[in-house]
């Protein structure tokens, strides 16, 4: 069993190299101002190797995830949580939550009121923020409710939520998966809800995006094998942003949704977000 696990991780590696190798010599070509997507292999969006990857990289990816977006992922993730007009008390649902770091932004703000869900599909990540929602309640913010679940079926209850936010999660789905992830955010947020979903972009400029991609491509693996053991993890992160590209590739999938939804860009574009709402249900 060890066996076969270890025969798995090494193809998805050499199959990871070889894909970052296809982008990053394709750099100089890159078209870039558009809202079309690059193809990464389908298996990279599969619900099973997302989960073993963010597993696996769970003990490091706060601190890459900081270094990667030059330091700029914690304001990112304030300006996410403000895009949208909180209240006291407001009921939010963090999807692909990580290790809750977006609760951090959240919580001040709902207050001891509020009633905030976390829910991702990696068992590890789970754990960091079951003890980061622990560590916050003897601060006396709100419980975070932490789910271990797939957000392309999410087992919430209809229109449960008033608001629902995310940070960084949505590159890691293919475009059929940003269809049916659209609709259950439809379907979980009560009528006139809000969300806000953030993700790290390739930037529109050919100036920032070649240094950007080489950055994530090459710069980002390195610091994972000099300080963290395992570069071909992170190595996936460059590979799932090149594919990505920016937010503008799931607008239609959200409008399709019946989501009311404008993208909003930061940073030149290094990062970009979804922002809109449910619209209320038309009087009879």
């Amino acid at each position: 069993m060890v066996s076969d696990i270890a025969v798995t991780r090494t193809t998805r590696q050499n199959r990871a190299t070889q894909t970052d190798d296809r982008f990053a010599a394709s750099a100089d070509r890159l078209a870039v101002g558009g809202c079309s997507r690059r193809s990464a292999p389908p298996d990279y969006y599969d619900p099973q190797f997302v989960s073993q990857l963010f597993d696996e990289m769970a003990r490091t990816y706060g601190f890459v995830n900081l270094v990667s977006s030059f330091g700029f992922a914690r304001r990112w993730r304030r300006q996410c949580a403000r895009a949208v007009a909180v209240p006291t008390g407001a009921r939010i649902l963090d999807l692909m939550t990580g290790m809750a770091e977006l609760c951090h932004e959240i919580l001040p703000i709902v207050g001891d009121t509020g009633r905030v869900t976390a829910l991702d599909i990696s068992p590890e990540m789970c754990r960091h923020a079951r003890e980061r929602s622990s560590f916050w309640t003897t601060r006396g913010r709100c419980c975070v409710d932490v789910v271990q679940a797939n957000a392309l079926d999410c087992p919430l209850d209809e229109g449960s939520f008033d608001f629902v936010l995310s940070s960084f999660g949505l590159k890691t789905f293919a475009p059929p998966q940003i269809e049916i992830l659209a609709r259950e955010i439809a379907r979980v947020l009560r009528p006139g809800g809000q969300f806000s979903l953030l993700e790290i972009s390739v930037p529109p400029s050919r100036v920032l995006a070649v240094p950007y991609l080489f950055y994530l491509h090459r710069v980002i693996p390195l610091i994972g094998r000099l300080f963290l053991g395992n570069p071909e993890n992170y190595r996936m992160l460059g590979i799932y942003t090149n594919a990505f590209g920016n937010c503008c590739t799931a607008l239609d999938a959200f409008e399709a949704a019946g989501l009311r939804t404008s993208m909003k860009s930061y940073f030149f574009g290094c990062a970009t977000a979804l922002v809109g709402h449910k619209p209320d249900v038309p009087k009879g």
